[in-house]
């Protein structure tokens, strides 16, 4: 939409994705990236970690039931969303305004690792069509933890091998 501004982030979580239900049954899934700039200081010939960005996250529905079943603490991701500003009233009656980063799009970042993919099962549901939905990344029970560490290199199918005829 026209005048929304949307930003590409990566970083770690800070958290597992936290997932509750509305009132009306709706899941939402919010978390935080935490996104450390690295830039070489010349005169020390090292690198130096900036000012850590944290930014809260949020997903709905069943992306958000995705989120919480693929991603953990200290995943390294990138994500893609539009920025939210909202004011509140905090607990002692003083007005706060809060960005949030409403995600299109997340995935695990595969710079240092590797993870499985499988399709979500197709729900039907509204906009759905029938259609399947998105991929659910699933990783293994330690994939962050050895740059450079490796498991098979067949761990990504090709498009449209998902055991049927969709393409992406």
């Amino acid at each position: 939409m026209a005048g929304e501004t949307v930003i590409t982030v990566v970083g770690n979580l800070t958290a597992d994705p936290e997932l509750r239900y509305t009132q009306n049954g709706l899941p939402v899934a919010n978390f935080t990236i935490a996104s450390t700039p690295r830039n070489f200081d010349r005169a020390a010939n090292e690198w130096k970690d900036g000012d850590a960005l944290f930014l809260r996250a949020s997903v709905w529905r069943e992306f958000a039931e995705h989120v919480a079943g693929s991603l953990t603490k200290g995943m390294r991701v990138i994500a893609q969303g539009r920025l939210r500003q909202r004011s509140y009233q905090d607990r002692e009656g003083n007005q706060r305004t809060a960005i949030e980063l409403e995600v299109d799009e997340i995935g695990p970042s595969l710079r240092y690792a590797t993870a499985q993919v499988t399709r979500a099962a197709s729900t039907g549901g509204a906009g759905g069509g029938g259609q399947a939905r998105p991929a659910q990344q699933q990783v293994s029970e330690e994939p962050w933890s050895t740059p450079g560490s490796s498991t098979s290199a067949d761990a990504w199918s090709t498009p449209g091998s998902f055991g049927d005829d969709t393409p992406f």
